[in-house]
């Protein structure tokens, strides 16, 4: 059975870790320099519950509130990983607006995503709570994770998590949508 191609979009604050996470989940290591990411896209074939999926990760480049939503990542994508950085209140409040941009341009009322804090290995410098994340993500139907692209903890976890929303979304009809494309 060939794998099913899934496209995900990495999304967040600028300097929160999403080429770390992408690169750890994709080639395993962890990348500690660092330059702002333009936009990178990464392939890898993983597998969940004897499924193959080929996952195309677009890692993109940092949002911030004043950031226009980019329509290309609206298109053709079916999920979303929104991270943040547990050290950084500003990131946790800018994922709050780029997930209101992302529902008001791809028109649903839900879209499978999956909310991540991470860098949990900087735990001295939190300034966000594991309840507050939890509480965002509940309030989104979203799965939630706390990871450390550096230590390689819960990476793959976002990726499960996201192919299994995914898959269930897949298998849900779509509720009508109340956008007018003009």
């Amino acid at each position: 059975m060939p794998p099913k191609e899934r496209n995900i979009a990495m999304m967040g604050y600028r300097s929160v870790g999403k080429s770390s996470l992408s690169i750890q989940f994709v080639e395993g290591q962890f990348v500690d320099s660092y330059d702002p990411t333009i936009e990178n896209t990464f392939t890898k074939v993983t597998r969940v519950n004897s499924q193959d999926y080929s996952i195309k990760l677009v890692d993109t480049a940092g949002q911030d509130e004043y950031s226009i939503f980019p329509v290309q990542y609206s298109m053709d994508f079916h999920g979303y990983v929104l991270v943040y950085s547990i050290t950084s209140q500003k990131s946790f409040e800018v994922i709050k607006i780029i997930y209101e941009k992302l529902l008001e341009v791809i028109c649903k009322k839900y879209v499978p995503v999956v909310l991540v804090g991470n860098k949990t290995d900087l735990h001295q410098e939190r300034t966000v709570s594991t309840a507050e994340g939890r509480k965002l993500a509940e309030s989104w139907r979203a799965a939630f994770l706390e990871t450390s692209a550096k230590q390689n903890e819960s990476v793959a976890d976002i990726f499960h998590h996201l192919l299994m929303l995914i898959e269930n979304e897949n298998g849900n009809p779509q509720e009508k949508s109340s956008c007018i494309v003009s």
